[in-house]
């Protein structure tokens, strides 16, 4: 018998967890390779899991409802075995005549099968934000009632996710009196964590689990905590192993507030500092003059306004960067191990700040070299919507091969971004405003002139990027900006 392990993947670089809202399949069932197979929730993804092979769901190890960490194995599929043949489940739950298990309700031993329910950017700074969808996972079997007002309890469902259902429940805390800073007045962790906090209550003990499945949180939880570093240090990852580094004692005095990273952000700190031991950081910065996008963009919007597209100088930057990359493809590749792979496509991660620019996601526009600038406006103008509506699917984060994240949107003149891994560059770029310059007139006599200027930040891996690459791509992208061809739109 070979089985493949289903985990839990990683939906953005700082996202820690899942929670596993609805299996589509029951244990037997034959599945297809990138059929999907479960859906789950996080703070910034809802997304669809595509199974990762074909075969028969052989064991389903986490029940609905239930929130792990990422990279856990939530399932496996047998590929070897013919359909209807029954594997073992581990405690998954059975879905309840409303659809939805609620986290932490016990579990059948045997599921039904799954109804086959709906399929539950640009520079950071636009404002716009459509209206969010329902967040709860729709229902998979009618009311017995037939009714077709929805319950409080489901209204109340709509504004959260299931983990902060999840978190509601193991405190006693009524969501309904919780005020959501959300889209539409969801409730986001962040607003239940700070209520819970502000009442000054402890957490209750969480419901029972049946037997397997407490089994298998146990054994998580063991695995967890031999992991753990050792008192006084702190557990850097480091090309698949791991090294313990001591931190300087820290003294407390009064009057100062402590308080234990989340694990969103303890997954962002270790991301960072994997990148940073990973990868040789060099930052070069640039500065362009934009004179040339500011009139093009004046004129060009109006078309892209009848097209329904806005059009930012996201779309001008994209497209430059898309030109240097051709020029220059080690800055379109990755390093795998002593190996240099140069991607043939450009795929362009775009940094979107979401909940009101607490946390960052990062989206994929891919084949951005393919695009003109209409495909790049839209393109990164529908990740961003979906970024922000938390509708973005598995694919929309997987697969980038270069990074552009706007800092300047926050009124920033430059950055020195984190190298987003495994790939070998990322772009920062400063706010757009007008400076005085000196520049030459048409008789070759020097002036001081008001442009609209940038500094573009860029950070390489020097162990692949040598510094005269990093500025000849940097001088491709200023060359591309001042002189943009209206052509290319």
């Amino acid at each position: 018998m070979s089985k493949v392990d289903v985990i839990m993947p990683q939906m953005g670089e700082s996202i820690a967890e899942g929670t596993l809202t609805r299996w589509l399949k029951s244990v037997g069932d034959p599945v297809e390779r990138d059929e999907d197979l479960f859906e789950i929730s996080t703070d910034k993804v809802d997304a669809d899991i595509p199974a990762p092979a074909a075969g028969v769901l052989a064991e389903i190890l986490v029940d609905e409802g239930e929130t792990v960490e990422v990279n856990t194995v939530v399932a496996r599929i047998d590929t070897e075995a013919e359909a209807g043949g029954g594997g073992e489940q581990g405690g998954a739950g059975e879905e309840s005549d409303a659809g939805e298990a609620e986290p932490g309700e016990a579990a059948a031993q045997t599921r039904a099968p799954a109804a086959a329910g709906e399929a539950g950017a640009d520079e950071g700074g636009a404002r716009e934000r459509p209206a969010a969808r329902a967040g709860g996972a729709e229902e998979t079997a009618p009311r017995e009632n037939g009714a077709g007002v929805a319950t409080r309890e489901e209204r109340l469902r709509t504004r959260s996710t299931p983990l902060v259902r999840k978190i509601a429940a193991e405190h006693d805390v009524d969501i309904g009196q919780v005020e959501g800073t959300g889209i539409a007045g969801r409730v986001t962790r962040d607003d239940i964590l700070a209520f819970i906090e502000t009442r000054g209550e402890e957490a209750r003990a969480a419901p029972a689990a049946q037997p397997a499945q407490a089994a298998a949180k146990q054994a998580r939880k063991q695995a967890a905590a031999s992991e753990a570093p050792a008192p006084g240090t702190m557990r850097v990852p480091i090309h698949g192993a791991s090294l313990d580094i001591r931190i300087p004692d820290v003294p407390i005095r009064e009057g100062d507030r402590v308080e234990e990273m989340n694990r969103v952000r303890l997954r962002t700190m270790e991301h960072m500092l994997m990148s940073k031991r990973i990868s040789a950081h060099v930052t070069s910065v640039t500065e362009i003059d934009f004179e040339r996008v500011v009139k093009l963009r004046r004129k060009l919007k109006p078309r892209f306004e009848e097209r329904g597209v806005k059009l930012t100088y996201g779309p001008f930057i994209m497209k430059a960067v898309v030109e240097a990359l051709r020029d220059y493809p080690i800055l379109n590749a990755s390093v795998d191990g002593t190996r240099i792979v140069y991607h043939r496509n450009i795929n362009l991660g775009i940094a979107v700040a979401i909940n009101d620019g607490k946390e960052l996601i990062v989206p994929v526009l891919k084949d951005a070299d393919r695009l003109s600038l209409m495909g790049l406006a839209q393109g990164a103008n529908e990740l961003a919507e979906k970024a922000r509506d938390k509708e973005l699917d598995f694919d929309d984060i997987q697969g980038g091969t270069f990074t552009i994240t706007n800092v300047g949107v926050f009124g920033n003149l430059f950055g020195t971004p984190i190298i987003n891994q495994p790939q070998v560059a990322i772009l920062g770029t400063g706010v757009i405003e007008k400076r005085p310059v000196v520049v030459q007139d048409d008789m070759g006599n020097d002036t001081i002139a008001i442009r609209h200027m940038a500094y573009f930040g860029l950070s390489y891996d020097h162990r692949v990027v040598d510094g005269a690459m990093a500025a000849f791509w940097l001088n491709k992208v200023q060359e591309v900006i001042e002189n943009f061809p209206e052509e290319t739109v």
